[in-house]
């Protein structure tokens, strides 16, 4: 489409486009900045409502800034590199009250937890060795990503594109990791190069110079690929291939919030993953319980509570809620508190049920989509909860990714 306009962007909406219209239909502007006034360019146009974008900025923003990459746009990470930092987390945190209200969700004033905005990322998603573009299956060569941790950018610089492994697969690297960096793949494709293998000592000799350093050794599709970080003081070991928070320094300011206020003898780790936050828990409740249906991270998790009272269900949410719940509370008691942090899909409605006729009064709620997390907080309301905290966790600055964190109290 060639269809040519001048609009204003009236504000930003979740996903990180702004909204403007033109003759009442609404129309979606990626790139663009709250009280901008753009010329614009009609992409796709639907029943209801238009996608555009930016041919020119006509009345630039003074938060427009310029971005720190010079991929910015072609790379399919960052979508808000464009706008001043401290401003990114005030739209972010207007779009999260949104949500809310729109569910219905009575909150009280977000506060945000936040780290560096740059050189923050630890946890990379590669394809044949590089970065998926931006609405595309393009590959984008990269050897320097702003916001990713030296140890990253340090691979990018030393490894080039063709040596690097084909296939799609996880980079995740961190200083305060061992090793410092490794490679999992997914699966690699027929006649790419294979992933990274441990090299004796002669074989080492015998590369030199170009031998990769052993922190940047890979691993095979059957494999696991363990990797151990330090997180305010424990060692939590984890598997690459699997979901580890990309951003440590915002984790380690989000642990203290969420075991804030919370005391008593029964915990539940709901969607536990590898246990990164029973681990905690068990240093103030006597068991702690972990629901994750991930049984490859229920292994870690076992590994990480190893001395700690605690038990573990290798399944869902659903069939938890369905098949032992009862009987645990029999067994064990109340319990005291639950930390929920369930996939972008939110809490299985068997599961969510559960929670809001258990009684417990404590229940904080992370998420990383707020739209599920809305619906759910809604249920607990309605079952007597009340949220009296919220933070938005600021894990992926330069991005629209919204993670949060909810405290709900049983009135």
């Amino acid at each position: 489409m060639n269809l040519s306009s001048v609009i204003t962007a009236e504000k930003m909406i979740f996903g990180g486009k702004c909204m403007g219209k033109i003759d009442n239909k609404n129309v979606f502007v990626p790139y663009a900045v709250p009280g901008e006034k753009l010329e614009i360019e009609i992409t796709q146009s639907f029943r209801d409502y238009d996608e555009a974008k930016i041919v020119k900025v006509l009345e630039a923003s003074p938060k427009r800034v310029l971005p720190a990459c010079p991929l910015y746009g072609k790379c399919g990470g960052c979508n808000l590199m464009h706008i001043d930092w401290a401003y990114q987390t005030e739209l972010k945190a207007g779009i999260l009250a949104e949500l809310m209200e729109r569910a219905g969700v009575r909150i009280p004033k977000i506060q945000t937890v936040s780290g560096s905005p740059l050189g923050y990322r630890s946890r990379f998603q590669l394809h044949d060795g590089g970065m998926e573009g931006r609405g595309t299956n393009d590959v984008v060569a990269i050897d320097n990503c702003p916001v990713a941790v030296a140890p990253i950018n340090e691979w990018f610089k030393e490894v080039p594109m063709d040596k690097r492994p084909r296939g799609r697969g996880t980079l995740f690297g961190n200083e305060k990791a061992e090793p410092a960096l490794s490679i999992a793949l997914e699966r690699e494709k027929e006649g790419g190069p294979k992933a990274y293998k441990k090299m004796s000592s002669k074989e080492k000799k015998k590369r030199g110079k170009k031998y990769i350093r052993p922190r940047f050794e890979g691993i095979s599709q059957d494999e696991q690929c363990p990797v151990q970080i330090e997180l305010l003081g424990k060692k939590i070991a984890f598997d690459a291939q699997g979901f580890f928070q990309s951003n440590i320094e915002v984790l380690e300011k989000t642990i203290p919030v969420l075991l804030q206020g919370l005391s008593g003898k029964n915990a539940l780790d709901f969607y536990s993953g590898a246990g990164t936050f029973s681990v905690f828990l068990a240093d103030i409740f006597e068991n702690v319980v972990m629901v994750e249906r991930n049984r490859g991270a229920m292994v870690f998790a076992e590994q990480n509570m190893a001395g700690k009272g605690h038990e573990s269900y290798g399944i869902s949410g659903a069939d938890f809620a369905k098949k032992h719940a009862s009987s645990l509370l029999e067994r064990l008691g109340k319990i005291d508190a639950a930390v929920v942090d369930p996939p972008r899909s939110g809490m299985e409605k068997e599961a969510l049920d559960w929670i809001c006729q258990s009684g417990m009064p404590v229940v904080k709620y992370l998420s990383c989509n707020p739209s599920t997390q809305a619906r759910d907080i809604q249920k607990l309301q309605e079952a007597g909860y009340e949220v009296c905290d919220i933070r938005l966790l600021d894990f992926y600055p330069q991005t629209s990714h919204l993670e949060t964190l909810l405290t709900c109290i049983l009135k």
